[in-house]
């Protein structure tokens, strides 16, 4: 396998990380050569693609690579198209441009949904997408449905939930003082520990299978209740509780509260993935226990 990640951020490195061992080769792009070290940890080579053009280096890479995962959001300012970066820099001649790839994933999210005010909806559900982000990504998903299908590659989308992982979680805000217990009635999220994002991709990698897939955990759950599980973990106190409607936010903050559904993962696992972390409490128990919590 000769694996190419557009993207190599969180999620990226850990697909990397994960399908290392099956890889003769991998490839992982940042737009900041800050990231060189981080993507070299996982075993790839690191290579700068800025969204715009490709470089010749990413360009033979990608001429020779059999597996491939997009993992770039799309500009939610485009005005035309897609917005998604690689689709435009190589007009989505798929073909032409990965001649040997066997199978792409395109990695998007559970935003594509919209709201359901918090029933539960899975792939079958219609997208609805309620911020110009998730309106852009649906455009994204489509596009990338067209241009693998025109060249006749299998195509997994992962649409992943709300992303935690070593560094990146309520441990961490509890540490710098950052965490808060929002509290808005009725209102819960899903999650996806960044180890699952990987097992999840490398499975359907090794299958080349084609679908839309909800990579995301087993219990959606008011983030209030994260917090106090994170802090009775640490043995620090619970933040109090703040009510949403009067909470200083930023815009994009408080717009993620405008989307409350519960997101089943059944097909995932119908094709065979077993989550590592099926819900928060593996995740935060997982983190602390193996002291992986800090990054």
């Amino acid at each position: 396998m000769k694996l190419v990640v557009l993207g190599a951020g969180f999620s990226g490195r850990a697909i990397l990380k994960e399908m290392a061992p099956s890889c003769r080769t991998m490839v992982g792009t940042t737009r900041s050569s800050d990231q060189f070290a981080a993507i070299e940890a996982t075993g790839a080579q690191p290579l700068i693609f800025s969204g715009e053009s490709v470089s010749e280096e990413l360009r033979a890479a990608m001429a020779e690579a059999s597996h491939l995962v997009m993992s770039i959001a799309p500009d939610p300012n485009a005005t035309a198209g897609s917005g998604d970066p690689l689709l435009k820099a190589i007009n989505s001649d798929i073909r032409h441009n990965f001649p040997l790839l066997k199978w792409a994933a395109y990695l998007s999210t559970v935003g594509v949904y919209g709201n359901h005010d918090g029933d539960w909806v899975d792939e079958a559900t219609p997208c609805k997408p309620v911020s110009k982000r998730s309106v852009t990504r649906v455009k994204a998903e489509e596009a990338w449905a067209e241009a693998c299908g025109n060249a006749d590659i299998p195509l997994s989308i992962l649409r992943l939930s709300g992303i935690y992982g070593p560094g990146r979680n309520a441990f961490c805000n509890l540490a710098a003082g950052k965490a808060r217990r929002l509290v808005k009635l009725g209102q819960v999220f899903n999650r996806i520990h960044v180890a699952d994002i990987g097992g999840a991709a490398a499975l359907l990698a090794n299958t080349a299978t084609t679908g839309v897939f909800n990579v995301t955990d087993n219990l959606p759950s008011p983030p209030q209740d994260v917090v106090a599980e994170a802090a009775r973990i640490m043995g620090v106190e619970v933040p109090p509780e703040i009510d949403f409607e009067t909470a200083e936010l930023s815009p994009m903050a408080r717009s993620f509260y405008g989307e409350n559904k519960r997101v089943a993962n059944a097909r995932i696992t119908k094709a065979g993935y077993r989550f590592r972390f099926p819900d928060y409490h593996a995740g935060l128990d997982g983190l602390w226990r193996g002291e992986q919590w800090r990054g």
